[in-house]
């Protein structure tokens, strides 16, 4: 059976990016639909398993572990389970990703 959610039922908060848990939905992963202004991103923090992101507009600056990395749209980059890492929109307009979870729960250590 096909399960819909929509986007705008995944948001939480104030703020406009979606979460989806894919426990609560019959799936083996889990993602984050991000929509953050100029300035916005999560601190530092880490997951036991892998998150995969792909950068669908605007630009951000991404910390992993030591490694900074500026990542525009069309970038898709990983991060290995347990390694500390964060992203800032470092545009001047709106940042859209999708961060994958490799997992059907989403598990993460906050570093900051």
């Amino acid at each position: 059976m096909i399960s819909v959610i929509k986007s705008a039922d995944l948001v939480t908060g104030s703020g406009r990016t979606g979460r989806f848990e894919g426990v609560s939905h019959g799936s083996g992963v889990s993602f984050y639909l991000v929509d953050n202004d100029p300035g916005q991103g999560p601190g530092l923090h880490r997951h036991p398993y892998t998150e995969t992101w792909v950068v669908q507009a605007g630009s951000a600056t991404i910390t992993v572990g030591d490694e900074f990395v500026d990542a525009v749209i069309g970038d898709i980059l990983t991060v290995p389970a347990h390694t500390p890492h964060k992203f800032v929109n470092s545009g001047s307009g709106v940042l859209r990703m999708v961060c994958i979870h490799a997992s059907p729960k989403m598990i993460q250590d906050e570093l900051e």
